[in-house]
């Protein structure tokens, strides 16, 4: 089985111990990168970035012991309630090979499948050093959360907006003939966008990091997300590479302890994670774990695929007091039609909505924006 952020936090556990102290010691699988310096090593490189590293806090965390137990990473990720498995090569006899790892239980599964090997594919192309320098030589990144608290004091508190640009879905198919993602972007922008998602996943989506770049590259103002599903840390580096300034991390997908990781990762790449949450357990889990400073409530049903936007009224009245004391944003996800649909979930305490069908379907998705809100947001 291809090894995940897990075994690469124990093994690092196990190196840190046995390292010399004269250089970093670097360890790369094929689905991570744990970098481990000794205590006394400078914490910063020439840049002045932060280096990654491995606390106390991680290295006797209950994850790494479950890795070490011999668990594989679909084992604890059943035990920590996701059900999207990693179609992987086994790594321990008793994993085995059934007949139900050959056919995806949902869409959402066989996108991860998909993904795995388009990373892999990736991977063998860009090794991760030389996508890291890729990273360190792009713009600097845009503070995506500064700039939904921003649009949202400007225009009295009504959520900010973070406008989708997508020319497919797999559940609704092709959304828009005449696909200009350039074109869409400064129409967001132009009509009160305060932060735009790119879709990357060429697949089942039909988007592209190309698309990325070159909205990045037009002259926009707007932080652009990079929603895709990540599985790997080198898709976050590969993302700052062609511009992003933040990346969309799903609960339904990663483990704690990846989420742990790539947080780290976004935060040393002065980037923003958009962790995405399904349900009461996902959200609890993301709840747990230092760092998480935008939370995504899904309103899609990861079964059914069907939308109800009284997912988030219903999570945020179970947690919304953490969620507050936490001083932790909210963004309602799917579902977001009328301005009913922005005022339900503004009652309920989100401070930003991401939406892409509802505008996309529309000839004018500027026009389309001042429909969804009521009135004319302000840029």
């Amino acid at each position: 089985m291809e090894t995940s952020l897990l075994a690469a936090a124990s093994v690092a556990a196990r190196a840190t111990v046995a390292s010399p102290c004269s250089r970093p010691v670097s360890l790369r699988s094929d689905v991570a990168r744990a970098a481990v310096r000794c205590r006394s090593a400078a914490t910063k490189n020439v840049q002045g970035s932060v280096l990654l590293t491995l606390d106390d806090e991680l290295l006797s965390s209950a994850e790494v012991i479950q890795w070490e137990s011999g668990k594989s990473i679909n084992a604890i990720a059943a035990a920590q309630g996701i059900r999207i498995r990693r179609r992987c090569r086994p790594r321990y006899p008793s994993e085995g090979v059934g007949a139900d790892r050959a056919v995806p239980g949902s869409i959402l599964e066989q996108i991860v499948w998909d993904k795995e090997v388009e990373v892999s594919q990736r991977k063998a192309k860009a090794p991760l050093r030389k996508v890291e320098d890729s990273a360190a030589r792009a713009p600097p990144p845009r503070d995506f959360a500064a700039a939904l608290h921003a649009a949202s004091q400007r225009n009295d508190g009504l959520p900010a907006l973070i406008a989708e640009v997508k020319k497919a879905s797999p559940t609704r198919g092709l959304l828009r003939e005449e696909f200009n993602p350039v074109e869409i972007a400064h129409t967001y922008e132009k009509n009160g966008a305060a932060c735009l998602s790119i879709l990357t996943d060429e697949k089942h989506f039909l988007g592209s990091f190309e698309n990325l770049e070159t909205v990045r590259n037009s002259g926009l103002n707007c932080p652009l997300l990079c929603k895709d599903f990540i599985i790997d840390i080198w898709q976050i580096y590969y993302a700052r590479s062609k511009g992003a300034d933040a990346v969309l991390l799903i609960a339904a997908v990663l483990p704690d302890l990846d989420i742990k990781y790539m947080l780290r990762v976004c935060r040393s790449l002065g980037m923003t994670a958009l962790v995405e949450v399904h349900d009461l357990r996902e959200l609890d889990r993301v709840l747990k774990i230092d760092g998480a400073q935008l939370i995504g409530i899904n309103n899609r049903s990861l079964g059914t695929f069907e939308v109800d936007t009284a997912n988030t009224n219903m999570l945020l009245e179970k947690r919304g007091d953490i969620i507050r004391k936490k001083k932790i944003m909210v963004v309602s996800e799917s579902g977001l039609f009328t301005p009913d649909d922005v005022a339900y979930v503004q009652n309920a305490g989100v401070s930003a909505v991401l939406v892409g069908e509802s505008l996309l379907t529309q000839e004018d998705p500027g026009q389309a924006i001042a429909g969804l809100f009521g009135k004319e947001l302000l840029h």
